[in-house]
């Protein structure tokens, strides 16, 4: 039976970690803040955002959250956002996605200051990770929290290592095959149009699941003994709990990949918790930098 990657308990140590560093610039005078802006009433992203501003707060941050109505216009978010980009209490800005269909997200992520984009979508910070600069980039949270998962299991160096990432997206896809390059492993991308998918999982001794369908990659998929890092959030009926019931489930099967793998990330508890666990740790090394200082390791 694989190994189960416990994203909780490791989320819980970078948190810890964060708390006591923000502690220490806090002596300094200096308190990291972290400014979250949603725009709607999407349920997904009210919780989404009330975790972020709730784990800020445990971290002592400053924790600040701005929340429109869904009519919003864009020149008055991007105002907010330039807004929060000149005030010195600020050292991170987060803007919940997805944002309403009239609103430009793309125009509003790239109006954040690049050294507040603690989420990791400017395109200074994405051109500083594809270039191998993953030192002074913000890096997208899911990706670096899935990254640290791998890094228990294998140590920083992936040199020899195969590793396959399903999906291609600029969130999670991209960013994470990029950071795995970084790190010295042989990397295949695939995607809704890779010939014989099954074919091509089955090579790689660590495995990413970005795709966004439930219980998509089978156990007999997998090559035995690979690491496998499920990134997914999918909401199935569960019948089992009564009419109507959902459960949630990753991209992965979960039981028979079990039974195959030499490590796996359950769905939840896995890469869930690390996302916001990095979204702190990317706001204390802005508060870090803004202050003139480099940030040290969490």
């Amino acid at each position: 039976m694989a190994e189960i990657i416990d994203g909780r308990k490791i989320a819980e140590q970078i948190v810890a970690g964060v708390t006591r560093l923000a502690g220490e610039l806090a002596a300094d005078g200096i308190v990291p803040g972290l400014a979250v802006v949603i725009v709607g009433e999407d349920p997904a992203s009210q919780v989404y955002v009330a975790s972020k501003s709730r784990k800020a707060k445990e971290c002592g941050f400053h924790s600040v959250q701005h929340s429109l109505p869904a009519n919003t216009k864009q020149e008055e978010l991007v105002a907010l956002v330039e807004g929060l980009n000149r005030d010195p209490s600020i050292h991170g800005i987060l803007v919940q996605l997805p944002l309403p269909d009239h609103i430009d997200a793309d125009s509003v992520v790239q109006s954040i200051a690049p050294e507040k984009d603690v989420d990791g979508f400017h395109y200074l910070n994405v051109g500083r990770l594809v270039t191998g600069a993953t030192g002074s980039a913000f890096v997208p949270c899911t990706p670096a929290g899935a990254m640290l998962l791998i890094e228990r299991i294998h140590g920083k160096d992936l040199s020899g290592l195969s590793a396959v990432v399903i999906g291609r997206s600029n969130i999670v896809g991209k960013p994470m095959a990029n950071l795995l390059l970084a790190a010295n492993a042989t990397v295949t991308i695939a995607h809704s149009r890779t010939a014989d998918l099954a074919a091509v999982v089955r090579q790689a001794d660590i495995l990413v699941a970005a795709v966004g369908r439930a219980e998509m990659v089978k156990g007999s998929w997998l090559k035995p003994g690979a690491t496998v890092i499920d990134v997914g959030i999918n909401r199935i009926p569960a019948p089992e709990k009564g009419e109507g019931k959902t459960r949630l489930a990753g991209d992965v099967a979960f039981a028979e990949a079990e039974a195959v793998a030499g490590a796996i990330t359950p769905v939840p508890g896995g890469v869930g918790p690390m996302t916001i666990a990095m979204l702190m740790s990317n706001t204390l090394a802005a508060a870090y930098r803004a202050a003139g200082r480099e940030p040290p390791a969490v």
